[in-house]
């Protein structure tokens, strides 16, 4: 708004901030009304700033100003403006949230039990060791007679390969070719899951 030349300069429509301070600390509402237009731009993007997320920074200005309202006592103006004030409170405002967050997730975490293993799964992990089991044996069962016996000695009965060349009549060197052999052609004929 212009003056008319000559005539004194227009007043100030909006009040200094010294003034909203006394006015907020005798409980004038419409008072910190003005203050919140005056700084809730700038505290939404401090509080985004803070949180990268805009959702939060709406939710944090509101707990903001509250805060700032039940608090007006503790109003202090910095170089005249209340604004370094509210990123005090803006600030702490966002760490007691995020304290509170990091509590709330540390419980959360302590109610849940660990989802008790399924029956059915141990089920079908048996069937499957027994079916792979099964394969094995079937083809070990295809082996050589020489390979077959020596499998059948040492790897399935737990018998040494000194054991096993005694039982059968031969050296352990020709024992340990014969497993070396037969674990090829098993690998071959069974491969690996």
């Amino acid at each position: 708004m212009m003056s008319e030349p000559g005539a004194p300069p227009a007043a100030d429509t909006t009040p200094a901030e010294a003034e909203l301070r006394d006015a907020i600390l005798a409980g004038d509402r419409a008072a910190f009304t003005e203050l919140y237009e005056q700084h809730a731009e700038k505290v939404w993007n401090y509080a985004y700033r803070l949180t990268g997320s805009w959702s939060q920074a709406d939710d944090l200005l509101s707990v903001v100003f509250l805060t700032a309202w039940r608090r007006r006592r503790d109003l202090r103006l910095v170089g005249g403006s209340a604004l370094p004030w509210l990123y005090v409170v803006t600030g702490n405002v966002c760490r007691r949230e995020r304290r509170g967050m990091a509590r709330f997730l540390k419980a959360r975490l302590r109610l849940l039990t660990p989802a008790a293993p399924d029956h059915a799964d141990r089920v079908v992990e048996r069937d499957a060791a027994a079916a792979r089991l099964a394969q094995v044996l079937a083809a070990v069962d295809r082996l050589p007679r020489a390979l077959r016996e020596a499998v059948q000695l040492c790897l399935l009965g737990g018998a040494s390969a000194e054991d096993a060349a005694q039982i059968l009549g031969i050296t352990v060197h020709s024992v340990q070719s014969r497993l070396s052999r037969a674990r090829a052609r098993l690998h071959q004929s069974v491969p690996e899951e």
